[in-house]
């Protein structure tokens, strides 16, 4: 078994490791499809050798020529380390900088087995959110974190570690771009042939910036979008006895059944794929399984009846579901479901990310392979039919969002009826959770912030979680009801995650929080760092699903309505102000959520050490990172964002923002538009 310094030590070349292949144990990243001309096939194997010296070329040649044609990517599975994937302790990483074993522990991390989707093919999770693209890149990004000083930055384009140049202590430690393709080759057809060369990568959100913390965070997230779809929707926070129908328990999808425990509510999750049903039951995160429709609508009412919170896996495809659930309703009259979505992998349709109602698994897997159009037909006919159902089940009085995973936008590509008559370019028949559930928390600057204690230790996780529940309960009696329901949601969450369980992989922790709540988190516990109540660095970061990181117009930006919600400067401008105002490392990505070509979006991880320099840092940088956003938003008309951020400029001397100056009267540009 390698170690940790050997893994330091560079690329593994004499002698050259045993070529083991793939481990037949874990689940697999499903073949790629770039179909490639005899010259551009050419050109990936001439790419994959760059890695290695001439002598090799002839043994590695051939293996890694069967791979592409096999797998549709070389991914050099001869180099897959036998070190056991996980975040080890800091202290335990040998380098010379602690802000470079804080990114190795985080990169660990997200090829932990525990965590990562498809650990081999370096996907953490989304079915295609790479942290590398192959593994010769692995190993050389280990050798130069081991090397580098605070005089040094890691450089990496889309997977590949360009080199460690010269910069200053201030300056980020690594900086990562993934995907960074001209805009009109920016679509789907060019990502499956530039990946396969090796020239580029998906690096989903937190994949490609290594700082994903498992399911966790979308457990979280999950969680809120349902307690506040209650809200919206039925008039309530209580969910007891309420059923929320959706799709998904693989990679992030697979938290929501533990979403809705939490909630309080009935989760029925749908999943044609047997392998994550069956983990997320072992996990504990889903209570129930069954395979047989009857038996599910039997326990829907049985669950309504006694009110009681249950996750229930209903093993095959979703479609068959919701029809099931209109004839019912169409038998008895009685409606079985209060709130629907859905949270299959559609910015990846044609590739594993939804699975057509007219095919069994398998034969679905053969077929995106064999006959990818035939294929790409009989996903648009599901879709048109998934669709049609949820319609018939809205009319009735079902409330159903788009969860952000382009499920509408592919529908409408798909000719089924989601048109919304009158509507923007980034309006539906349904609206998106963030139009009308999360946009509104984004707004108030309130978003996924999180931690990793680098310890390892859960004593660690444990003190900071006290510490963030201390600050937010603190925070609490001076803000307004609005705000003050915010934290109290977040207060509930910790308390439930330490109860449910909610750590796989890194001791981390995820909560929402806005600007001042974010900054005083972050000081606390650098103080507590300092003290020694903590016994090691903790690093923070956020999701890319922020108010800030992420320009999305079917997601994060679809409340934006002044035209701009294609445009991706706040994206931008937060990637490199979070770089320059002090994080340890930064990323910025094509993708993400939505899809390739559909996503500009921006992250960071900053590592607290205790020290007076980290305070500062985190101080200028948190501030930052939110009020982007905040003004970007409050500029395109946000009420929210307006309030929000001209209180922050009360707490703030420095901060200046241009306020938009309000047009209440239509009449006027109805005058002046006359012909």
């Amino acid at each position: 078994m390698s170690s940790l310094k050997e893994i330091c030590a560079g690329l593994p070349l004499d002698p050259l490791p045993p070529n083991r292949g793939r481990d037949p144990s874990i689940p697999h990243a499903l073949v790629r499809t770039p179909n490639f001309t005899p010259a551009e096939e050419r050109l990936a194997l001439r790419n994959a050798l760059r890695y290695f010296p001439p002598n090799l070329h002839a043994t590695l040649a051939t293996e890694f020529a069967q791979e592409l044609r096999q797998y549709g990517h070389i991914y050099m599975y001869r180099f897959c380390p036998t070190l056991r994937m996980r975040a080890y302790p800091i202290d335990q990483y040998p380098c010379r900088t602690r802000h470079a074993a804080s990114i190795m522990l985080m990169i660990m991390n997200n090829l932990d087995p525990a965590v990562a989707q498809f650990p081999q093919e370096l996907v953490t999770y989304g079915g295609n959110g790479q942290v590398f693209s192959n593994w010769a890149q692995f190993w050389l990004v280990f050798h130069y974190l081991s090397t580098m000083t605070e005089e040094q930055t890691l450089v990496m384009y889309s997977g590949h570690p360009l080199g460690l140049f010269p910069s200053l202590p201030s300056s980020p430690r690594c900086v990562i771009t993934n995907g960074m393709v001209i805009p009109n080759y920016s679509s789907r057809e060019e990502y499956e042939k530039m990946f396969a060369m090796g020239i580029t990568m998906y690096g989903q959100m937190t994949a490609g910036s290594y700082c994903y913390i498992g399911p966790q965070g979308i457990v979280h997230g999950t969680m809120l979008t349902v307690l506040n779809a209650g809200r919206r929707y039925l008039g309530s926070g209580d969910l007891r006895g309420r059923v929320f129908v959706t799709s998904g328990l693989g990679g992030m999808s697979g938290a929501q059944a533990k979403a809705a425990v939490i909630a309080g509510c009935v989760g029925v999750i749908a999943e044609v794929d047997e392998a994550p049903l069956k983990k997320r039951h072992e996990q504990g995160w889903l209570m129930e399984i069954t395979s047989d429709l009857s038996h599910c609508i039997q326990r829907i009412r049985e669950a309504r009846r006694a009110k009681m919170a249950l996750s229930l896996g209903y093993h095959g495809n979703v479609v068959d579901l919701w029809e099931c659930l209109y004839q019912e309703y169409k038998k008895t009259g009685e409606l079985l479901v209060d709130l629907g979505s859905d949270q299959t992998s559609l910015h990846n349709p044609f590739s594993g990310g939804y699975y057509p109602v007219q095919l069994a698994f398998r034969q679905a897997n053969q077929l995106m392979n064999t006959d990818p159009e035939r294929f790409k037909t009989l996903v648009q006919e599901s879709l048109r039919r998934q669709v049609a159902a949820i319609n018939k089940l809205s009319d009735a009085g079902m409330f159903f969002w788009d969860y952000g995973n382009a499920f509408l936008l592919e529908a409408q590509r798909a000719g089924a009826e989601v048109e919304k008559k009158g509507g923007g370019a980034t309006e539906f028949k349904y609206p998106s959770y963030v139009q009308h559930i999360m946009g509104d928390i984004f707004s108030l600057g309130f978003g996924p912030f999180r931690w990793v204690c680098t310890s390892g230790d859960p004593a660690d996780l444990a003190e900071t979680d006290a510490i963030a529940t201390a600050v937010l309960e603190d925070i609490s009696s001076t803000v307004t009801e609005r705000v003050r329901q915010q934290y109290s949601d977040n207060i509930r969450w910790i308390c439930e995650a330490g109860k449910h369980k909610m750590v796989v992989g890194s001791q981390a922790r995820i909560l929402y929080s806005d600007q001042r709540g974010r900054v005083s988190i972050a000081l606390a516990i650098n103080q507590a760092i300092a003290k020694g109540r903590v016994s090691a660095p903790v690093v923070i970061s956020r999701d890319h699903h922020d108010v800030s990181g992420t320009d999305s117009p079917f997601r994060e930006t679809s409340n934006v309505y002044d035209g701009s919600a294609f445009c991706a400067d706040m994206a931008v401008q937060n990637f490199v102000g979070d770089a320059f105002r002090g994080a340890t490392w930064v990323a910025l990505h094509n993708g993400g959520g939505v899809g390739w070509g559909e996503v500009i979006n921006g992250g960071f991880g900053l590592v607290l050490d205790g020290s007076e320099d980290a305070g500062q840092r985190a101080k200028l940088m948190l501030n930052w990172d939110v009020s982007n956003g905040v003004a970007r938003r409050c500029w395109s008309g946000n009420a929210n964002a307006y309030e929000t951020i001209q209180r922050t400029m009360e707490d703030q001397r420095q901060l200046r923002v241009t306020m938009p100056n309000p047009v209440p009267e239509d009449q006027i540009l109805d005058r002046a538009l006359q012909r």
